[in-house]
Order: structure tokens, then C-alpha cells, then sequence
């Protein structure tokens, strides 16, 4: 028994609808013994408190709104995810971020919603978990323009080693999902070798990006172990002391007992 945690996954998701009960059983069977599951709006947020009410001790609500989800937000939906925050299962702020990849017209917008979530998470002294697609210069800019910026997560990381390190640096964690095991990721397996073993955390981010051998299909928490076995061939480390290693992480990170 591995006994480490999916850092990042959507099993709120509608996708999980015919089967997420057997998901969540499937996952404690391959050694995954929790979760944490991230909102990425006001909606799905009430649907991860819930699930996280449901599965006290297995899964964990992380609530935000995704930098997809910045263009509609309103100072309603401030207001509404600042109470969702006080809810004692919301252990963090997210997943919110900056995400250019379809060159979005509303990059203004998503940083006005990033920096008042980022805030938020401040003021709340809860971690934050970082979508960043295709804008880490952007980024690593506004997170060193600020005079305090909360603690957490770079989710399902995407950039080069040097990135990394420069997250890992401002004091950040680098989570790693699927695309670790794809064939042709050798910016990810030289970031993954290089962060430090107190900065690694594992991920699916489900349902999405599922790993080999299970590219192409639904991704579920279960998966995370093809992560993990990866990190683990890349640091040269068992299977065993990575679940360790990155379990100790998620707890860190998260405020975990």
C-alpha cells in the first residue's frame, strides 16, 4: 500500500456522475488515500464542499475561480466564494491563475480576478493553487511585484526547469499530473528531477490529461500512481519513499494532520 495523495483532481466533475462512488474506491484501493478537489467557480466550488462533506477525511475542497471562469465573474461571486471559504472543509483558494494558451482577449480581467483571489487567500491564510498556462513570464512577474503573496501550489506544472526553480524559490510547491509520463516531455522530467524533494507533489487532474498507459481515456485519482511511479524513476527513488515524500508535501502545504 503506496499510501499518498492526489493533490488535484475534479472528481465533482459531471463525468464522474455514472461512477464516482467506484471512483473513490477505486482510488483508496490503489493506494491513493485522499484527494484534494478543486472548484473552478462558484458552482462546481458548492459541489466540492459537498463532496468533501461526504468523504470527511478522503477528499478535500480546494474553491476559486479558474482563469477560463475570470471573464463572467462579478464582485457577487467574490462575495459568494469569500463565505464558501469559511466553511472548515474549504482547506485552500483555487485553482486560480493565468491561463493565455487561446490567447484570451480578457488577460486584463483574469489578473484583476487573480490578484483579488490571491487576496483573498491572504487574508483567509489559505494556500493558493495556480493554474498557469502559457503564462509564467506574467506570472513570476506579479508574484514578485507583491509585497506578500500567499502560499501553495503550481498546479499540473507546464514550464522548463529553470521556471520551476524559480517558483520554488519564491517558496512555492511544483505538482506534477499525466504529462510527466507522456514520451516527448523532457522539460518536464528534467524540472521534475531537479525541484527539490520538500517542493514535489503529485496529481491527476482528473478528468482530464490522463497518464500512460491510459492517455486518450477518462482520467480518475487512481491514475495518480503512474505520476508518482514516474517521479519516482526520475529521482531515483522507490515508489514507497515517494508516496512518503509527497505525502508529508500535501500535508505541508495544505495544513493537514
Amino acid at each position: 500500500m503506496l499510501g499518498f495523495m492526489d493533490q488535484h483532481c475534479h472528481l465533482d466533475d459531471p463525468k464522474f456522475d455514472p461512477d464516482r462512488a467506484e471512483a473513490v474506491h477505486r482510488m483508496l484501493e490503489a493506494g491513493v488515500v485522499g484527494c484534494v478537489d478543486c472548484g473552478s467557480d462558484i458552482e462546481s466550488s458548492r459541489r466540492v464542499l459537498k463532496l468533501a462533506a461526504e468523504y470527511p477525511g478522503i477528499v478535500y475542497a480546494a474553491c476559486g475561480i479558474h482563469p477560463h471562469e475570470s471573464e463572467k465573474a462579478d464582485e457577487s461571486d467574490m462575495q459568494e466564494l469569500c463565505c464558501l471559504l469559511k466553511d472548515p472543509a474549504a482547506i485552500a483558494l483555487g485553482e486560480i491563475g493565468l491561463d493565455y494558451y487561446y490567447d484570451s482577449a480578457w488577460r486584463e480581467k483574469q489578473k484583476k480576478v487573480l490578484l483579488d483571489q490571491m487576496a483573498l487567500a491572504v487574508e483567509t491564510d489559505k494556500p493558493a493553487v495556480f493554474h498557469i498556462r502559457d503564462a509564467h513570464g506574467d506570472m513570476i512577474g506579479i508574484f514578485r511585484s507583491m509585497a506578500k503573496r500567499p502560499r501553495g501550489v503550481i498546479h499540473c506544472f507546464s514550464g522548463s526547469a529553470e521556471t520551476a526553480m524559480e517558483y520554488v524559490r519564491m517558496g512555492f510547491y511544483i505538482s506534477f499530473a499525466g504529462p510527466l509520463t507522456f514520451k516527448k516531455a523532457p522539460n518536464l522530467e528534467r524540472a521534475c528531477a531537479l525541484v527539490p524533494e520538500d517542493r514535489l507533489l503529485v496529481e491527476t487532474d482528473s478528468p482530464y490529461m490522463a497518464p500512460v498507459p491510459f492517455r486518450g481515456q477518462r482520467n480518475e485519482p487512481a491514475y495518480a500512481v503512474k505520476v508518482l511511479e514516474k517521479m519516482a524513476l526520475l529521482r531515483g527513488r522507490t515508489a514507497e519513499e515517494m508516496a512518503l515524500i509527497t505525502l508529508n508535501n500535501t500535508r505541508e502545504v495544505y495544513g493537514l494532520k
